[in-house]
């Protein structure tokens, strides 16, 4: 029994060490806007949350909306944003609890509640209709914008985006978030991070040491790494066959060969069911060819949105 208890209380003191070797705290707000905000009007009120907007490019251009990925932030479109901002009005944002977006009160971070936020945001901005551009899950909240709210959405690029059923996401369920996912609240060193980040290049080589810092630093947000967790634990998949059936405008879909988060494979699915779509095989990119190699990946991006 002393022996037990020699041994539990070692073990205590083990994990104590741990937890304070690597307990990651949040980074004050100030600093992250001071490192990450370009203008403070980008800060923008709507329903009641400080959404960074970056609205850039002339003012009476075809207007692009823009959407980040889980984890992500408005930054992961910067090659693309600032070379389309030459003629369109180039609309990009952090998604409430992600980049530099304060966290929803609420505390709702489902697909309807986010798609009403873009509608408002839209509204406030004079904006009637605009094309949307979605990576991952902004892919897939960009495609149920066109089929839910078809008078607002002119073209869709889809960049390998998320929305058919996978391992851990079932039709219909809120997934079992895995604790190591949960435990990111209270540790997450850097390593960890970047270990996370470089199966969604295809070349890892590509990921440099300021995009690291950058997601490092903005997963710090005072409640943003919680906000994550609620919108995982927030999404319920469903069937998306019926909705993409609907879509009536052009779509592109962009999509890395050595995408491994969401397989190539799946823009078979999604041509099936779109009426208009084309598809992009980006040879040797991952799941964020828009970040990994801007310039190879924006020419048929362009082509597509500039295309009458």
């Amino acid at each position: 029994m002393k022996i037990l208890l020699i041994g539990i209380i070692g073990l205590g003191i083990i994990l104590f060490v741990v937890g304070v070797w690597f307990w990651t705290s949040d980074k004050p707000r100030t600093e992250l806007q001071a490192r990450y905000l370009e203008r403070p009007s980008d800060l923008v009120d709507v329903l009641g949350i400080s959404l960074h907007v970056r609205d850039r490019g002339p003012r009476d251009g075809p207007v692009l909306i823009m959407m980040h990925g889980f984890g992500s932030s408005l930054h992961t479109w910067d090659g693309w944003a600032d070379e389309l901002a030459d003629r369109f009005r180039v609309i990009r944002f952090d998604l409430p609890g992600s980049g530099l977006s304060m966290p929803d009160p609420t505390g709702d971070y489902s697909d309807a509640r986010t798609l009403d936020i873009l509608n408002i945001l839209m509204d406030q901005l004079g904006i009637e209709k605009a094309a949307m551009i979605g990576n991952s899950i902004g892919g897939r909240l960009a495609w149920q914008m066109a089929a839910k709210f078809p008078e607002r959405v002119t073209k869709l690029v889809l960049v390998s985006p998320d929305g058919y059923a996978s391992h851990g996401f079932d039709y219909g369920k809120a997934p079992d978030v895995p604790i190591s996912i949960t435990l990111m609240r209270y540790f997450l060193p850097k390593f960890l991070l970047k270990m996370s980040l470089l199966p969604a290049y295809g070349d890892p080589s590509r990921l440099d040491t300021d995009t690291v810092d950058r997601y490092y630093d903005l997963m710090l947000a005072p409640g943003s790494r919680q906000a994550l967790i609620h919108r995982m634990e927030q999404t319920v998949l469903v069937d998306p066959d019926p909705l993409l059936a609907t879509i009536q405008v052009p779509v592109l879909l962009v999509w890395g060969e050595k995408d491994a988060m969401i397989p190539i494979s799946n823009a078979a699915d999604y041509q099936r069911v779109l009426h208009d779509s084309t598809l992009v095989r980006l040879e040797g990119l991952g799941h964020v060819p828009q970040e990994e190699a801007p310039a190879l990946t924006l020419p048929p991006v362009r082509a597509f949105l500039e295309r009458k």
